[in-house]
């Protein structure tokens, strides 16, 4: 029996990116984009479905007979309803470890240009400061070494392990987390609470749950007692936006990245926007993950993962 593969979110992964369709017998339709209230139109006939972003919630599944098999293009499953996939036997996939190069380079990329000013002393080549300083250096704006420097890290999967690894060749200390509200985690990791207060960098590489959601808020800010950098390249929801926005206003932290919002793309009147121009705050558009050989990966890895569902042999699996 063929099966009908939709792919509902195709451009998320790029023109340049190649996806090879599985060997066995299917139909197969792409869609660049699907807007929520495009899905079950679309979705209706597909046996597999493919998706990155597109929500996909019990509402939507109660109206898809056909639906055997999930695959999301991503590692974050947070947009597919999981416990109505699992209600109803539909094994859902996911993407692994595609991304512990891409988002650690980013991360970095991130923390030295906050940590050196880079954005600052851009701006200030471009306003002429420099010439105006009648000498060979400008020294307008703070510049620290990452060396000697505390990193805190939450989250240990791969990608956290991997920044760890640059951390540490950079001469930074690391402390990974222990989860929130958690004791008992064993010598390898830090109390939160902790973690907030002696880290120079603070950099989230967790996935959103219920147990992470506003992650850093009002309160966790004020326990940061040596006015970190803080990197946020997983998901939107971890953090406060608002009290991030106190925090950076207020001085509280000498800096933020953020490479995830809540709303993505945030509209006009998000609380970020109104700080875009400021040189110690950066907002990338969800790039974090996306250099050219981590989506050719995820193309791949989907591929792989849907040959394996209809092989009997389903791998990758979240529910």
């Amino acid at each position: 029996m063929s099966e009908t593969i939709v792919f509902l979110d195709h451009e998320t992964l790029g023109p340049e990116v190649t996806m090879r369709r599985p060997s066995f017998s299917h139909g197969w339709e792409v869609h660049g984009k699907t807007t929520a209230d495009q899905v079950l139109e679309r979705a209706r006939e597909a046996s597999i479905l493919i998706v990155n972003k597109v929500p996909l919630r019990e509402p939507v599944l109660d109206q898809l007979p056909n639906l055997k098999f999930v695959a999301v293009a991503a590692t974050g499953t947070d947009n597919v309803d999981l416990a109505a996939c699992r209600r109803r036997g539909i094994p859902v996939s996911n993407v692994q470890a595609y991304a512990v190069h891409t988002v650690p380079e980013h991360t970095f990329s991130l923390i030295l240009a906050l940590r050196r000013s880079l954005m600052a002393y851009r701006e200030s080549v471009a306003s002429g400061a420099w010439q105006r300083a009648a000498q060979f250096t400008l020294l307008d704006h703070p510049i620290r070494d990452l060396h000697g420097s505390t990193l805190g890290i939450v989250g240990e999967g791969a990608i956290g392990q991997a920044v760890a690894a640059l951390g540490r060749a950079f001469g930074m200390q690391v402390l990974f987390s222990a989860h929130k509200g958690s004791t008992g985690m064993g010598p390898l990791y830090t109390p939160f609470e902790e973690v907030l207060e002696r880290s120079d960098v603070l950099t989230l590489h967790c996935p959103l749950t219920p147990q992470t959601r506003d992650l850093l808020g009002a309160a966790e800010f004020s326990r940061m007692r040596r006015r970190p950098i803080v990197v946020n390249t997983a998901r939107g929801g971890l953090i406060v936006e608002a009290d991030l926005v106190q925090a950076l206003e207020s001085g509280q932290i000498a800096g933020a990245a953020v490479d995830a919002v809540s709303v993505e793309p945030p509209p006009p009147d998000h609380p970020f926007m109104r700080l875009a121009k400021r040189p110690d705050f950066i907002l990338t558009p969800h790039v974090g993950w996306a250099s050219r050989e981590a989506r050719q990966e995820v193309a791949d890895q989907v591929t792989a993962c849907i040959e394996a569902f209809v092989a009997g042999q389903p791998r990758n699996l979240v529910t």
